[in-house]
């Protein structure tokens, strides 16, 4: 017997939950009447066998040509009453050529018993008024857009007569840090006298010390925006006093105070804007191969993804990895096991959304080439049935972007913070013991050497791309780069017209040259001198990755805060040979520097706030996480140094890890000894102490990332019973600590014991071979930055490049490798 209550919320009329079938494909769309879930014809029956659930709606909407007239046209417009459905469509309702008509009907599993809809004489009342709730339901999409909940933020009371001194505050481009404390994220710039301080909870409930609150209670002062929010569309702007997010109208001119002029980046220095500089739009004509007849693609691996307002970095990445077999196998290949054992919300699961995206890039169902012209006048004399141009990716990017401040937005963003986040979500939600992602995994050996000592250290950490310098001084064309320079000058003094752009030609061997040079290390602690010291770091591959990622790092900010892009060309290689830069390790002569970590400074309220904080796995900080692994650590070792430091931010993690980035397991999975639900890991974590009292590991990593001995951590758990909160008071009140050598030989037995019982861990997941590599797909970016601009991919499949351009497919004529911003290389097999 049906029954259930009415969420329209969870009917996704755009996108069926485990296909891509939509009302306007032939089967058209079931919704199960349970859980207002929708599936395509061909997936409704095995949700009927694995639920049991047999109510649904059938939903269909028929487009068919327009009656002709006695002339020869189309009849008079009229209202449509036959359209019920708030859906979103690339079709014209208004079309003088179509009509459409929707269909609703209720059918009864199994035996497909129909009811059309609406029928009030024989349904019940309650079922049809869940009927009427479905089909008068708003798109869940429209609600999710960002533009709706940001446009009824409220003008703070305080903008148009905002006070700000004159008190010769510049801020910089990066480098910020709060004026109380050394946090360096969660930075609010207050908009009166320009002081830089860390938030706490409000807003978007990121870590801090709360001192931008602290500083309004003792001045007055009442908005400031969010550092690393501002963008040419706006920024974060909240009132203190207002107590809520608000819209500052003159925010341009706030931030102009103090020198930021990031909201004039789409300005140039004489006036003109970009769409009117002629060698920007040269960059789009180049990679978009515009002026190029096109011949469109069609069939399996074909399928173009719709832009859904800035998410061309989304389509143009998973183009690019369904692309790789691995992927295909894992998702595509495994989809019959993962539909079946997806969980009663499919909506919710990666690996479910993942293998619907790739399903619908692969199969070629999408992507169909149109009617041929002889069979034109046979299909206008039945119903219409329109060609598929490219799929939607809602729901893919509702649930990939959920909780993520930047991909969650309609913002455009960065192509390459969003292929480390997909890596990240691969990793966590890895299908038994294959895990796709460890096509990309590779080690890198870093070889840190103390200036003044010339002792070296060698450290592995795990990456997933390599990341290339534009080596600018290379340029092989400085004769004509610096013509251009001086006729670009004079014909904007001039107000003429701009000369042809002259791109600077870099050589691809200067910037793998610039890659392998030593780097000066910023505030290097020598260990040998138990100071800091100047020190020089070279980093190599210690293996190489199946399928090799390179970006060239094409993007960095002006002194006048304008994100500036470098438009180069580097002639990127099709065949790729880097075996030269294989680690070596420690070489015959060279002394190691000491085993000894640096003090690590602690803020004076952490003490406070590390009370009780260890959390659930499922709920650690990911933009922490991401903030991490972009400094180039492995994302195993982010998860686990936000977990242990308790969700207190990226700046108290990176402590963890410089603690902790020697020892085997640091770059292994986050485990979680006897961790199997809530009441579990209670138990685990926080529960009574064992026979042999040795304190869970998890709260002696807490303790010893705050610069305390792992001795006296110990101890202070074992004197407090395990308490977190007590061990540190005890810690605080016994600053004489001196070790028991007694108790830590029991310990260490104990410690030693548990080892001994437990299989040896693994190493970092790898896929060695050699480092020769061919090129076999590359990602475009046009526009003056991350923030801005479009994203193409390009690919070779069956011996020719293809440009996916949103949903456009066609055959590639000029594939602009030289321009690319990211690389996708295949290795070799010897």
């Amino acid at each position: 017997m049906w029954h259930g209550g009415v969420e329209g919320e969870r009917f996704k009329a755009d996108s069926s939950t485990s296909m891509l079938c939509a009302w306007n494909s032939e089967g058209g769309l079931y919704i199960c009447m349970n859980t207002f879930l929708a599936f395509g014809r061909e997936h409704v029956e095995r949700h009927f066998r694995k639920t049991g659930q047999s109510v649904y709606m059938h939903l269909k909407r028929h487009v068919r040509e327009k009656v002709r007239g006695a002339s020869g046209g189309a009849l008079p417009k009229r209202r449509n009453s036959k359209l019920f459905l708030d859906l979103d469509t690339d079709d014209d309702l208004n079309s003088d050529d179509l009509e459409y008509e929707d269909e609703a009907k209720l059918v009864i599993f199994p035996d497909h018993y129909e009811i059309a809809l609406p029928n009030i004489e024989e349904l019940p009342a309650l079922v049809t008024i869940a009927c009427d709730a479905v089909l008068s339901s708003k798109s869940p999409y429209r609600k999710q857009d960002p533009d709706t909940w940001e446009n009824e933020l409220p003008v703070s009371k305080y903008a148009n007569n905002l006070t700000q001194l004159d008190n010769g505050v510049r801020i910089p481009p990066s480098g910020w840090k709060c004026a109380r404390c050394d946090l360096r994220e969660n930075l609010w710039l207050n908009l009166t006298d320009g002081s830089v301080l860390c938030g706490k909870w409000f807003f978007d409930s990121s870590g801090g010390n709360g001192h931008a609150l602290e500083h309004y209670r003792d001045t007055g002062y009442p908005l400031a925006v969010k550092l690393g929010t501002i963008t040419p569309d706006g920024a974060d702007v909240y009132s203190f006093q207002e107590e809520e997010p608000v819209l500052d109208p003159h925010l341009a001119k706030h931030l102009a105070h103090f020198g930021i002029d990031m909201l004039h980046m789409h300005g140039t220095e004489n006036g003109l804007q970009d769409n009117e500089i002629k060698p920007r739009v040269s960059e789009w004509e180049v990679i978009q191969e515009s002026g190029t007849k096109l011949k469109p693609m069609y069939g399996p691996g074909y399928t173009g993804l719709k832009n859904l307002g800035n998410s061309c970095y989304l389509s143009s990445v998973m183009q690019a990895i369904f692309s790789i077999p691995e992927f295909q196998r894992a998702y595509v290949g495994n989809l019959p096991r993962i539909f079946d054992y997806s969980p009663l919300d499919p909506t919710q699961d990666f690996n479910t959304q993942m293998t619907k995206l790739g399903h619908g890039l692969l199969s070629g169902q999408y992507s169909k080439p149109p009617v041929k012209s002889e069979l034109i006048e046979q299909v206008m004399k039945e119903e219409h049935k329109p060609q598929h141009n490219g799929i939607s990716p809602r729901m893919f990017k509702a649930f990939v972007s959920k909780s993520h401040p930047e991909f969650s937005s309609n913002r455009q963003q960065d192509a390459q913070e969003f292929f480390l986040h997909l890596v990240n979500l691969v990793e966590r939600n890895r299908i038994g013991s294959e895990n796709p992602s460890d096509v990309f995994r590779f080690l890198v050996e870093e070889r840190i050497q103390c200036c003044q000592t010339r002792k070296v250290r060698y450290t592995e950490r795990v990456d997933y791309l390599m990341q290339l310098p534009v080596a600018m001084e290379a340029a092989t064309n400085k004769d004509e780069l610096i013509a251009y320079e001086l006729t670009r000058r004079e014909a904007e003094v001039n107000r003429r017209p701009l000369p042809e752009l002259v791109r600077a030609k870099i050589p691809f061997s200067a910037c793998l040259q610039a890659f392998s040079e030593p780097e000066n290390v910023d505030d290097f602690w020598s260990s040998a001198l138990q100071a800091k010291s100047a020190g020089v770091k070279t980093s190599r591959f210690a293996s190489f990755p199946e399928y090799l990622v390179v970006q060239i790092k094409k993007f960095t900010f002006g002194l006048d805060w304008v994100p500036k892009k470098f438009d180069v060309s580097i002639d990127m290689p099709d065949l790729l040979d880097i075996n030269h830069l294989r680690a070596r390790g420690l070489q015959p002569g060279e002394e190691e520097l000491p085993d000894i970590s640096p003090p690590i400074v602690i803020p004076d309220d952490s003490k406070d706030r590390l009370m009780n904080q260890l959390i659930d796995p499922s709920d650690i900080d990911e933009s922490s996480v991401m903030q991490l692994a972009e400094m180039g650590f492995p994302l195993e070792a982010c998860r686990k140094a936000v977990y242990f430091t308790g969700n207190m931010g990226a700046e108290v993690a990176f402590n963890w890890i410089i603690v902790h980035m020697e020892e085997p397991d640091f770059a292994e999975p986050l485990t979680m000894p006897g961790y199997g639900g809530a009441a579990s890991a209670g138990a685990s974590v926080f529960g009574a102490a064992g026979l042999d009292n040795q304190p869970p590991e998890e709260i002696i990593s807490i303790i010893t990332s705050m610069g305390f001995q792992r001795n006296q951590a110990i101890q202070a758990l074992r004197a407090t019973n395990h308490s977190l909160e007590r061990a540190l008071d005890w810690i605080f009140s016994h600053p004489e600590f001196e070790e028991d050598s007694d108790f830590v030989i029991e310990m260490e037995n104990n410690a030693n014991a548990n080892i001994i019982s437990e299989a040896k861990p693994e190493g970092p997941r790898v896929k060695d071979g050699p480092g020769t590599y061919e090129l076999f797909a590359f990602i475009s970016h046009m526009g003056t930055s991350t923030m801005s601009g479009h994203y193409i991919c390009h690919i070779k499949k069956e011996g020719r490049w293809v440009i996916y351009n949103d949903h456009k497919v066609c055959a590639s004529e000029r594939p602009p490798k030289d321009l690319g911003y990211m690389y996708f290389y295949r290795r070799i097999p010897s």
